[in-house]
């Protein structure tokens, strides 16, 4: 069992070629965009999702960062439904990769960045040093809030790695354990595989709110600089 314990985590191969940008592409599948004059009831509540998330997202933003509403849509739906997928067995998560979350986190972060010194450059500029700040302290404030500023990429990436790696891990470790205790302890066996389905039903929560915490989250570092 331990030898197996983060073989889910390996990158899957097909004859030795990595099959990463197939399982990425994936999850547009299942979202198809419909051409008829009246849609089914699929279309009708991922159309109703849609709204609704552009309606949350968007409260918050100027006129200039709601001209985002397609990429954030974009990116919630796109890691939710890799989060979910994930769960299903012999199947690979690409967001249990910090790789693959930095490559999201950072383009994003500095778009969000750039965006602020471009349009709102005193602004941006201001949070390095908060007013009032004594004179003896300005060079350490500016230091450290550069480099939260820095950071900001790095947590959004870890954050949702160690949620969904976690979540994975604790899954794999009961099943195991599970299987384990069925010719040991029925009764104990029984007690896990409940404990199994609950852990399971709370990873399809995390898988969700993961996928929004990382949107909202890109959300507001947007609308601090817009």
């Amino acid at each position: 069992m331990n030898e197996n314990l983060f073989a889910s985590f390996i990158t899957p191969t097909m004859m030795g070629f990595p099959i990463v940008v197939a399982i990425i592409m994936f999850p547009s599948i299942l979202f198809p965009s419909s051409k008829r004059l009246i849609n089914n009831r699929l279309h009708s509540f991922q159309h109703w999702l849609i709204k609704l998330i552009i309606k949350q997202m968007m409260l918050i933003h100027t006129p200039k960062g709601r001209t985002w509403p397609l990429m954030i849509v974009s990116l919630i739906m796109f890691i939710g439904s890799t989060n979910l997928l994930g769960l299903l067995p012999h199947t690979f998560t690409p967001t249990t990769q910090l790789s693959m979350n930095l490559s999201m986190a950072i383009p994003l972060w500095a778009g969000a960045v750039i965006t602020g010194f471009r349009h709102k450059l005193k602004s941006s500029l201001a949070h390095f040093l908060p007013q009032g700040t004594p004179i003896s302290l300005i060079p350490m404030l500016i230091i450290i809030e550069t480099i939260s500023l820095f950071i900001q990429p790095m947590a959004l990436a870890v954050r949702l790695t160690a949620n969904i790696t976690a979540g994975h891990l604790l899954m794999h470790l009961i099943g195991g354990a599970t299987l384990v205790l069925m010719n040991i302890s029925p009764p104990t066996a029984t007690i896990t595989f409940i404990i199994l389905l609950l852990l399971t039903i709370l990873e399809f929560a995390v898988a969700l709110i993961q996928a929004y915490v990382f949107t909202l989250l890109v959300s507001l570092y947007l609308h601090d600089n817009t």
